[in-house]
């Protein structure tokens, strides 16, 4: 099983478990004080992106997920 679990919630965010690392554009790391659990926004409304903060509470955010397949990737030219 893998080390890092990302769970997409039902009407919030992307929740991300286990062992991980977020970078900017750079490469540089977040300081995540030693968490091993962070949700990630999905709404665009969060004031610390992109960290959840709660706001698809308020702004109304909906999007309901359930698994599927993804298509075969396309042939690099």
């Amino acid at each position: 099983m893998p080390s890092t679990k990302i769970i997409v919630r039902n009407d919030g965010p992307l929740r991300v478990d286990g062992e991980f690392e977020i970078v900017d554009m750079q490469g540089q790391a977040y300081g995540l004080a030693g968490r091993t659990g962070i949700a990630l926004c999905r709404c665009g409304h969060s004031a610390n992106k992109p960290f959840c903060d709660g706001s698809h509470k308020t702004a109304g955010f909906q999007d309901q997920q359930q698994a599927r397949e993804l298509p075969p990737p396309k042939p690099q030219v």
